[in-house]
């Protein structure tokens, strides 16, 4: 995937800096910090799709609980009474 980068400057605290700097060559911090933020990324979205996924769930609760009860009879057919 080619993008397009955008130059930024960024402030990190000290010790973040030094983290990266002892773990990453010069020339590949750009890289893990893009890495870094997409994974960031990826996981607010989902964060935020599970809540969301939540409140429908909680908001047709009633409405499903409903429907399964009028099909409880057909579900429990054929089935042996123990």
């Amino acid at each position: 995937m080619h993008t397009e980068n955008v130059r930024l400057n960024i402030t990190l605290p000290r010790d973040l800096f030094d983290s990266l700097r002892r773990i990453a060559e010069p020339r590949s911090r750009s890289r893990i910090i893009s890495e870094s933020l997409r994974a960031y990324i990826k996981q607010k979205q989902q964060a935020n799709l599970e809540k969301l996924l939540e409140e429908g769930y909680r908001a047709t609760a009633k409405e499903s609980i409903a429907i399964a009860g009028d099909f409880e009879t057909v579900d429990l057919e054929g089935w042996d009474e123990y």
